[in-house]
């Protein structure tokens, strides 16, 4: 046995030891079974663990558990005998071990889980005898010659865990009459303004969700970041519907569709006479707002003049109508929106400072759907969801659409994807949307392309990253520019290719260094046009 084989064999050893504490003392067999597949990940380098359960009905396979994705995302995933890799397990009863998944022709990815350049386990779970499920890991590197040895440690582990897998079974069985019971419950909720429409589980939005839950408790003021289309109107509803201000009046307005004539008797209102064509008094949005929450969209469209006029009703909470001479005071809570950066415009004096604190008490910062690609499945099923029901027919994406939209920047963010599957939903006779139905409009296509070499622009930081600064050898490889500031905060390329080098260029390690999934990590190697070194 040479050196690293007997590293290895210790390393399992150890892990098989927590897994059987973790089995020893549990109680709840479906949670027993997911800390079961993160402790693969966090101690034994096997990402991306998944168990697939045989139904008693169709004899499917159908994805029971999947470290790192909800259950809802896990729902619809099956695998009939024959079909994929599981399929094929449910077919022959045999483990299964690829050095590279993405070669192999019977890899789907359904669940756009794996990476392709790296090894993929799966072995079946028995139990008398009987196939139960499926196990399925995903080493965190390339092959090293050892896939022979984790196939046997793979198979000690399904041994372990089969009477859990039963156990969890029969939890899900007894308790689908009450789930049963629940679905209209659930139905109504997801349909409320609110929560029910923000869609996502990467970390960053999962930040913004916080955010948003912590903020409607109170009557601050609001501003809320993002590209065009990245959900700002969304955040805001939410925002509102989820406060003490619910049951008050939500008054929405885009700054950006008035001039800006219009747009003061808009938010302000009118006295009958105020201007050519005021034939009656008319009230303002803020009026119309009173006790409730007023939604300025775009407000950083509005002209240096107006910006003065809405300071003075921020500060005071009181206005007068156009034309009129009697202050009106008011309890308005204030959300807005802005896709511009403000700080440039405040720079150039485009943007009020004053007004630009008034408005960013508690800023929210939507990212764009580029930066959490790992939400675009369940965004896609989530609005697939909502034209089915407007075409009153299920719509289903294939696995070759789901990996087409995958691959697309996205520059137009989730209203692009929106439209994008809307034409696709009209063009498919049967519902399913495969590869060719995705059109990607080109010019939309070009302006997303970077050049090569380009960055995007940098993300804020994870408040879980360990890597501050990158290295010299990182600095050299971003190509750095001679003429920055040697103070001046890493790029995003720069974060990344520090955290490669220290994690040994496995791209798993350096996912965890920088509080990303390695599906996020994966994405950024890609688009920062990142050149893997092989150690």
């Amino acid at each position: 046995m040479n050196e690293r084989s007997a590293s290895l064999l210790q390393s399992q050893f150890a892990i098989l030891a927590r897994v059987g504490q973790l089995l020893a003392r549990a109680l709840d067999a479906p949670q027993t079974l997911r800390e079961v597949l993160r402790t693969l990940e966090i101690s034994g380098h096997l990402s991306r663990g998944l168990i697939a359960v045989a139904h008693s009905e169709s004899g499917d396979l159908r994805v029971h558990a999947a470290h790192g994705l909800d259950h809802d995302d896990l729902q619809a995933v099956s695998y009939r005998a024959g079909e994929g890799l599981l399929g094929r397990i449910l077919e022959t009863g045999k483990s299964c071990a690829i050095a590279q998944v993405g070669a192999d022709p019977w890899f789907l990815n359904r669940l756009g889980l794996y990476e392709r350049e790296l090894p993929f386990i799966a072995v079946p779970i028995r139990l008398g005898g009987t196939l139960q499920g499926v196990l399925a890991v995903q080493p965190d590197a390339p092959d090293d010659g050892l896939l022979d040895e984790r196939v046997r440690f793979v198979e000690l582990l399904a041994d372990l865990i089969a009477q859990h897998v039963r156990l969890s079974l029969a939890v899900s069985q007894e308790g689908r009459p009450l789930d049963e019971e629940r679905e209209p419950q659930r139905h109504a909720l997801r349909h409320r303004p609110g929560f029910g429409n923000l869609v996502g589980h990467s970390p960053v939005m999962m930040r913004v969700f916080d955010q948003v839950r912590m903020v409607a408790k109170w009557s601050t003021t609001v501003l809320i970041r993002g590209e065009t289309g990245t959900g700002k109107e969304l955040i805001a509803n939410a925002i509102h519907y989820n406060s003490p201000r619910a049951r008050g009046p939500y008054v929405r307005l885009n700054c950006a569709s008035l001039p800006e004539n219009l747009l003061e008797s808009e938010l302000f209102g009118h006295e009958k006479g105020a201007f050519t064509g005021a034939v009656s008094s008319r009230k303002g949005r803020f009026e119309m707002a009173d006790g409730g929450t007023l939604f300025l969209d775009e407000i950083g469209d509005v002209s240096p003049a107006f910006q003065a006029k809405l300071l003075r009703v921020l500060q005071e909470g009181e206005l007068e109508r156009v034309g009129g001479g009697r202050t009106l005071k008011l309890d308005v809570r204030l959300l807005a929106a802005t896709h511009r950066d403000l700080e440039v415009a405040v720079d150039a004096g485009q943007f009020r400072e004053d007004l630009y604190y008034r408005l960013n008490v508690m800023p929210i910062v939507l990212p764009p759907l580029r930066e959490r690609i790992e939400d675009l499945p369940k965004i896609a099923r989530h609005l697939l969801e909502r034209l089915g029901t407007l075409q009153r027919r299920p719509l289903r994406l294939t696995g070759g659409a789901q990996r087409r939209l995958m691959q697309h920047h996205w520059p137009g963010n989730v209203r692009e994807l929106e439209n994008c599957l809307e034409r696709a939903a009209v063009m498919s006779e049967s519902g399913e949307i495969d590869a060719d139905l995705i059109r990607i409009d080109r010019v939309r296509e070009r302006s997303g392309r970077r050049p090569t070499g380009a960055a995007p622009a940098p993300l804020p930081s994870h408040p879980s990253s360990t890597v501050a600064l990158p290295s010299a050898g990182a600095q050299a490889a971003a190509g750095a520019d001679d003429d920055s500031e040697p103070t001046a905060e890493p790029s995003e390329r720069e974060r990344v290719i520090a955290a490669l080098e220290r994690a040994g260029w496995v791209q798993a390690r350096a996912a965890r260094l920088l509080g990303m999934t390695p599906r996020q990590i994966a994405y950024r190697v890609q688009i920062l046009n990142i050149e893997m070194k092989q150690i």
